[in-house]
């Protein structure tokens, strides 16, 4: 087992699977809060000031979409969204609501552990105040303080809209980016509806940063929610 000591709040009321992560993550070292309510989960983030929390939607005493909200009035803290909803809809509310990822049931431990680690190396990265000028990806490299993009270390020329729309998503590195947040940090906030705008850009940088654009390994899509910026886990 390899410890880590980092603190994750779970907020699920199901037992059974409150059980399944409580074994794994605790097999991992991560140590564990539990808390089977909205209200409850709420007092022990204010409380125990947790590294990542993992937060159920179908709580008893209100949505979880509700308490995301609630939390990003106050922290910064990692939320990652762990629910049976499927739909298209629920998943774009809850990250701009505040979440940072979203894992509908089931998933796999090792997806879910992948997810946890990615948090909280962003988390580091917040803490330090820092960002390494230098982002790696696959065969993707960018040199962020002097805007170059290179591919296998061959520089390619970007757009400014396309480069731009490539800093949002290596900013969020990891994470789902909705249409409407990658609209409103590239465009601005009165192009948030302007879909088409986004799908011609995405296309375009795909062009250029991955090898077989039809089958994109770096620029993933989350069909009618965003896109994530895939880095190595």
């Amino acid at each position: 087992m390899t410890e880590t000591r980092e603190c994750i709040l779970l907020i699920e009321d199901e037992p059974q699977m409150r059980r399944f992560l409580r074994v794994t993550l605790q097999a991992h070292g991560y140590r564990l809060i539990e808390a089977s309510s909205g209200q409850e989960g709420l007092l022990e983030g204010t409380t125990r000031n947790p590294d990542v929390v993992l937060l159920d939607l179908g709580l008893p005493d209100m949505d979880g979409i509700e308490i995301a909200k609630r939390f990003r009035e106050w922290s910064e803290v990692p939320i990652i969204v762990i629910s049976a909803r499927e739909q298209e809809e629920d998943k774009v509310k809850a990250l701009d609501a505040g979440a940072d990822d979203y894992l509908t049931k089931p998933f796999g431990a090792g997806e879910l552990l992948a997810r946890i680690r990615v948090a909280l190396r962003h988390r580091a990265l917040q803490s330090s105040g820092q960002r390494d000028p230098i982002f790696v990806a696959g065969d993707l490299k960018v040199d962020l303080a002097s805007r170059q993009v290179f591919i296998k270390d061959e520089e390619i020329h970007l757009t400014p809209i396309e480069y731009r729309l490539l800093a949002v998503l290596i900013k969020h590195a990891g994470k789902v980016v909705t249409h409407k947040l990658l609209l409103k940090e590239v465009w601005g906030p009165v192009y948030t509806d302007q879909q088409q705008y986004l799908h011609v850009y995405m296309a375009q940088l795909r062009k250029k940063i991955e090898s077989d654009p039809a089958r994109p390994r770096l620029l993933i899509n989350e069909p009618a929610v965003g896109y994530r910026l895939k880095i190595n886990m």
